[in-house]
């Protein structure tokens, strides 16, 4: 869902909805220049509008960014949630799924991804925003839940600090090697691999078989 530009002229506001031509400006404006270098004047020539029209639905740059970012988590939680499916048929290849789906998504959607995570937004900057953020973590922490549950209770780790770990580890292969920029990093496998990999080990150590599966 990424947002292009079509043909010389301005992008974005030429059927009367202003939010949405400034929501889709941002996105080119981050996917050309990064979340951090473009202005709300910018913002506001790339949607072909003038300057001032922005405020009508923003506070500012800042303001626009949380939307941008709200609308990623949104897509970002939908995704994640299609690929765990429940947990179908078992949890170990439904986890495999949402980690894939993961590393997707910052591949398909960089521009939405780098206002989620590069944009310096606080996640609490809007109800809204909070909400739809912690959506996405909560397909981390179900899968979580359903892995540890067999294992002994004596000892097993708390759902949360596995998920907090599955999704350190898959946020970290998304930034360093599965963007679809130059700031990826080379390496001789691809970025599915090496968290199916890391997967592997990490509950190997807890101690629960992690059985790799096709689907």
């Amino acid at each position: 869902m990424g947002w292009s530009k079509h043909g010389d002229g301005p992008r974005g506001y030429h059927h009367g909805n202003l939010k949405e031509a400034l929501v889709r400006a941002a996105l080119d404006l981050i996917a050309e220049k990064g979340p951090a270098g473009f202005t709300f004047a910018e913002a506001a020539r790339t949607a072909g509008v003038s300057p001032a029209a922005p405020y009508r639905h923003f506070r500012d740059r800042d303001d626009l960014l949380v939307e941008v970012a709200r609308r990623g988590f949104e897509l970002f939680a939908d995704a994640l949630r299609q690929a765990w499916a429940d947990g179908r048929p078992n949890s170990m290849a439904a986890l495999e799924r949402t980690g894939r789906a993961y590393l997707q998504f910052a591949r398909s959607e960089p521009a939405y991804y780098a206002a989620m995570f590069d944009a310096n937004v606080s996640h609490t900057a809007s109800p809204e925003l909070a909400q739809a953020a912690d959506r996405a973590f909560g397909v981390l922490r179900e899968a979580a839940e359903q892995l540890v549950v067999d294992l002994p209770a004596k000892g097993r780790p708390p759902a949360l600090m596995v998920a907090l770990h599955v999704w350190s580890m898959a946020h970290g292969i998304a930034s360093l090697f599965g963007r679809p920029d130059q700031t990826r990093r080379k390496i001789p496998m691809s970025a599915e691999e090496l968290l199916e990999a890391g997967v592997l080990v990490y509950f190997q150590g807890l101690g629960l078989p992690f059985v790799r599966t096709d689907s």
